[in-house]
């Protein structure tokens, strides 16, 4: 059993970490850290343990001995939450939470993303990762739960990265990271303060051969966040970001039998077509925080940025024949922007604590979308005649309030609302015989409310139940094309609308223990599905109900001065609890399979399981050991194929050391210990039956990094 097979691996982890810590000498532990605070749930910081909901804070630096390349790499202690490093660094990374986001086969969408504040998610509800900077960044929130249902649109859960602060003394910071298929990572990180400015300045290089054929990829990012004390206390906050990811190759999916055959293949269109994507962002933002006396704050941030999005698809040359296609190319081009007011008050109710806040949130994003064919003449792969060209734009409107009043000795109260409205408006610009004037526009409203009640039954154990409500427009790429095969965008479809319910049990029978048990349930309506997909043409539809309902646990023990166990569970029930027609076929031009009440949701195990053992600190010898197990994943709607289960497990071993002047450290680690093949993503309803991304094999990798203290 998979659960046994884990248990076989801890076990073996317990005595080769043992012997070495014997050998070695046992390493005392660094200085405690200061106790993580939140502030993704309620906007203000708290402790994960005072919050009633399901939330989780990740210190960078607590996961040491990584690549330090994709956000998936920190989040695997985190249950109830999937996130899948697709070896396709023209595709962002697979993040689903509770089973919301995973059927998303082109970036993140049914969740939301934030750095320092800023959406990394669109007013539609599409997001990426791909600029988050993690050499940079303090720690990772993570929540889930109804909770996640007051940032509004498409929001089955919310993930946001916070960047350090600068610090004393200032220093400088050098890192590379190597490994096989000619993957490299390097960075230079400076922080520090200088009078009453604090500063954190990043610059990093990444590049991979990729483990597949045809998938090279090169990175660049930057990110800079500077803090300037005001005084009287008043702080600003300016945080500028940028990414440059010049034609990062796409291998595309394998079937099942190419899998099975040689899983670094590709699909021959892949190569024929020269499948790639090019990416470039810049963006900035500003945050200004002031204290103004009496229990009120007040918070104003406003961004804008620019992105650029240049891909090359496989739709083959006679599916542009008709005057309706938009070719094989696109190019986007979009700028986008927005600002959140927020005011704050901390006082008392009724003799209790008690915090309020209240605020506005605008985005927009404005973007430029043209296609293009992929060839010309008998050359594949290049951009060729205009096939559209249109301007979309997107923007939403959003109050909200929440509160917290802490009603008795042992209950609290957090409730709170949120009413966003979206609205979509496009202008077509390609007008010419068999292809009229798409132009149209929609708006979506919703008005979401949240409610969760903690108990404290003692100091070390807090009890909570939680229920809201949500809901997910539909993104631009949904609504680009209509399921009748029409011309125009196909706002007739409906935003999915949920209903969200949680209990929840907290634990810290001691300072080294942490352990948290989640039962979750969310029903929705209008659920989006796919409902046809030929010649490069994907469309959409609302389907009726869906389900998903399940268990998360979640243990952190520091069983000895240098041993840390984590475990990570997930069990999720993911279905269609209502019957619905879906295509079959590639050629399919009207739904006509059925696909029965109770079918699975694809792209989502039913079980997963985390566990990892560590022995050491920062200073000194380290080692870890960890395995996960994912349940096998169905890939369609309708059920016919599947990923299978598997179980990997990683080691790794580093030795940190004090120098004049710095800190060195060094490691190395071993990832698919037991080379196992396996597909580590799918994707979902893929028209050509390309579902499978295969994951890579036996890897090594090693890294080292210096810290010079000024």
């Amino acid at each position: 059993m998979p659960r046994m097979t884990v248990c076989r691996l801890l076990a073996a982890s317990g005595s080769l970490l043992s012997a070495f810590a014997a050998a070695a000498g046992a390493a005392p532990p660094d200085a405690a850290s200061l106790p993580v605070v939140v502030v993704t749930a309620t906007r203000s910081e708290q402790p994960p343990f005072e919050v009633p909901a399901s939330i989780d804070a990740v210190r960078i630096d607590a996961v040491p001995d990584t690549a330090g390349v994709n956000l998936s790499e920190y989040l695997a202690a985190i249950p109830g939450l999937l996130a899948r490093d697709r070896q396709n660094y023209a595709q962002d990374a697979q993040i689903s939470i509770r089973g919301f986001g995973a059927r998303a086969t082109f970036g993140v969408r049914g969740v939301r993303l934030y750095t320092d504040g800023i959406p990394a998610t669109m007013p539609d509800g599409q997001g990426q990762v791909s600029h988050f900077n993690l050499d940079s960044a303090e720690r990772v929130e993570i929540l889930r739960g109804p909770f996640s249902a007051l940032y509004g649109n498409s929001s089955g859960g919310v993930i946001q990265l916070f960047t350090a602060d600068g610090r004393e003394p200032p220093q400088l910071e050098f890192g590379t990271v190597g490994a096989r298929y000619g993957l490299w990572r390097a960075s230079a990180n400076a922080r520090g303060v200088a009078g009453p400015l604090d500063y954190n300045l990043d610059l990093t290089h990444f590049q991979t051969d990729g483990y597949r054929d045809h998938s090279r990829a090169q990175r660049e990012s930057g990110n800079a966040k500077l803090g300037l004390d005001l005084g009287d206390s008043g702080r600003l906050t300016l945080l500028a970001n940028t990414l440059a990811l010049p034609g990062a190759q796409d291998p595309l999916g394998l079937t099942h039998a190419q899998f099975d055959a040689d899983p670094r293949q590709v699909a021959a269109v892949a190569t024929q077509f020269d499948t790639r994507k090019s990416v470039h962002q810049a963006q900035g933002g500003a945050i200004w925080e002031q204290d103004l006396g009496g229990g009120h704050q007040l918070r104003l941030m406003g961004y804008a940025g620019q992105r650029g999005v240049e891909q090359y698809l496989a739709v083959p040359a006679a599916a542009q024949a008709s005057p309706l296609s938009s070719g094989g190319v696109v190019d986007l081009a979009s700028d986008y922007g927005g600002s959140d007011a927020r005011w704050s008050w901390r006082g008392d109710l009724g003799g209790r604590p008690f915090e309020l806040t209240a605020g506005l949130a605008w985005d927009r994003q404005q973007q430029h979308r043209r296609g293009y064919e992929n060839f010309v003449g008998t050359r594949l792969g290049v951009r060729g005649a205009l096939r559209r060209d249109e301007d979309d734009t997107v923007s939403n409107f959003d109050q909200y309030a929440q509160a917290t009043w802490r009603l008795a000795e042992r209950w609290s109260l957090t409730a709170g609302v949120r009413h966003s409205q979206v609205r979509f408006r496009s202008a077509d610009r390609y007008i010419v015989p068999g292809n009229p004037d798409d132009s149209g526009h929609v708006a979506y409203a919703a008005t979401t409310p949240v409610a969760g009640l903690m108990f404290r039954a003692s100091e070390r154990v807090h009890a909570y139940a939680s229920y809201g409500k949500g809901f997910e427009t539909p993104t631009f790429n949904e609504l680009g094309y209509r399921a009748d095969g029409g011309a125009g965008l196909a706002f007739d479809l409906r935003p999915a609308r949920s209903r969200n319910a949680e209990l929840g049990l907290k634990l810290r029978p001691t300072q080294d223990i942490e352990a948290n048990l989640a039962l979750f349930r969310a029903d929705t309506r209008d659920e989006l599905a796919v409902a046809t997909s030929i010649g490069g043409r994907t469309t959409y539809q609302n389907i009726g109900r869906a389900r998903r309902d399940g268990l998360e646990a979640a243990l952190d023990w520091r069983f000895a001065p240098a041993w840390t166990l984590q475990l990570a569970w997930t069990r999720l029930d993911a279905t269609f609890r209502s019957g619905f027609l879906t295509c079959a076929t590639s050629t399919c031009t009207t739904p006509n399979t059925p696909v029965a009440a109770g079918a699975r949701i694809p792209g989502l195990p039913r079980s997963d399981l985390h566990a990892a053992l560590r022995w050491g600190g920062e200073r000194g010898w380290r080692a870890g050991l960890s395995a996960d197990y994912v349940g096998a994943v169905v890939v369609n709607d309708r059920g016919s194929d599947a990923a299978p289960a598997y179980t990997v497990a990683a080691a790794d071993l580093g030795y940190g050391r004090d120098l004049p002047g710095g800190h060195l450290r060094l490691f190395g680690r071993i990832d698919n210990l037991f080379d196992r093949r396996y597909a580590g993503s799918v994707i979902v309803n893929d028209a050509n039956g390309r579902y499978f991304e295969p994951a890579p094999d036996r890897t090594l990798m090693l890294g080292v990094q210096w810290r010079w203290v000024l």
